[in-house]
């Protein structure tokens, strides 16, 4: 095995295995990232604060002052681990200061998504999700923004590829062009809502050699006409047959959570050549329907979008799926900052940079759990805060 520049084994105690500084692991990603500080008063590398924050998240704290506790609580296991010539760790305004004033975040966010990327099997799937989402324990009192950040994720394997904070004169169509060029676009396919159906992106995209695929919603009213009319059943005079079409469907049916779920996806390549879209392909239908098993309510929707996919590389089926993933998202990413890492629950309207490195720290955890193959978060937190050897197992050696 190859070594990091600390070339140090380490027998933690109650653990059969020695552990080690590896090359490739998150803390010698860390020990790569710039120190603003001045040398003079420094006690901790900036390497070991980010470390440990990453380890106590791990285990199931959320703030600054519950990562100093439980630190402290375990100073002289990790003195040892990190051979420390005293069990003395640091308090909870030396992580908030590191955090919010001496980590660039740009760099820091390169970093993290760079460190889970070398994952095994990283990458293999083909969708990327563009999706934003709005730090709400940074919205001031009478105000109604605060920090939103854009991310690029990986449904299928739960990793953040890359992560910037939009800024407050723009919104996610201007940020997105920075996160499009973080990333090796090559045989990926880009989704995002509505907001993001725009010319210059798909053009992006494209000649970075990935391909589009868009939901098309009434800010877009004529190109979401043009293929809405696609759909539409033809009304014919009498003795004439409507032109015929090129129509391919496909069908999902599924019941859990008590209701009852169809979905029904409709492509179409008539528009290829008439539609005023950059790289058009395809353009489709999707219906959904669901019915409420136990009060009987069914609720009805019908969405529109396109993608530059041709029918050849793209069935209806893939598209489906496609879209099913973009849309998990909310639960694999959004839905377990906010309940099982309480990114929202801290007021930060004063720390905007604090609060975007700890919800880069929450993709960071995320994306380590995955890696381990973790679904349950809340209950892999909970393991690791009664199983430290193996919390340290996640940052001391490589990923997957």
């Amino acid at each position: 095995m190859k070594y990091s520049t600390l070339q140090i084994e380490i027998q933690v105690p109650q653990s059969e295995d020695g552990y080690v500084f590896d090359v490739g692991s998150l803390y010698d990603y860390l020990l790569t990232l710039t120190d603003k500080r001045k040398a003079r008063g420094k006690r901790y590398e900036l390497a070991l604060i980010l470390v440990l924050m990453a380890i106590a998240k791990l285990a199931g704290e959320d703030t600054p002052y519950g990562i100093a506790d439980w630190v402290r609580a375990r100073g002289r296991l990790l003195a040892q681990v990190f051979q420390r010539p005293r069990e003395t760790f640091p308090g909870h305004n030396t992580y908030r200061r590191v955090l919010g004033q001496v980590v660039d975040m740009i760099e820091f966010e390169v970093l993290v998504g760079k460190f889970l990327s070398q994952g095994s099997g990283v990458g293999q799937t083909v969708l990327i999700a563009l999706d934003g989402k709005t730090l709400r324990g940074t919205i001031a009192r009478g105000q109604t923004r605060g920090v939103h950040l854009l991310a690029a994720y990986l449904p299928r394997e739960g990793i953040v590829l890359f992560q910037v904070a939009v800024e407050s004169k723009t919104n996610e169509i201007g940020a997105a062009p920075q996160v499009l060029k973080a990333l090796d676009l090559r045989g990926k396919l880009v989704m995002g809502d509505a907001l993001l159906t725009q010319r210059e992106l798909s053009v992006e995209i494209v000649e970075a050699k990935g391909d589009y695929l868009w939901i098309v919603k009434d800010h877009q009213p004529h190109l979401l006409q043009d293929i809405q009319m696609v759909f539409q059943p033809e009304s014919n005079l009498p003795g004439t047959s409507a032109p015929p079409k090129d129509f391919r469907t496909s069908r999902t049916v599924d019941k859990g959570h008590g209701r009852l779920e169809e979905r029904t996806l409709t492509t179409s390549s008539l528009l290829r050549d008439y539609l005023d879209w950059p790289f058009v392909e395809q353009v489709f239908q999707l219906e959904r329907r669901r019915v409420n098993l136990l009060s009987g309510m069914v609720e009805e929707e019908v969405v529109y979008g396109l993608t530059s996919l041709t029918a050849q590389e793209a069935s209806p089926a893939e598209l489906l799926r496609a879209v099913r993933d973009y849309w998990g998202i909310e639960n694999g990413l959004h839905g377990r900052r906010d309940t099982t890492f309480h990114e929202d629950a801290p007021r930060m309207t004063t720390l905007p940079r604090l609060a975007e490195g700890m919800a880069i720290l929450n993709n960071l955890v995320i994306g380590l759990l995955a890696l381990a193959g973790h679904r349950n978060m809340a209950a892999a937190r909970r393991r690791y805060s009664g199983h430290l050897p193996e919390a340290l197992k996640l940052v001391l050696c490589r990923p997957g």
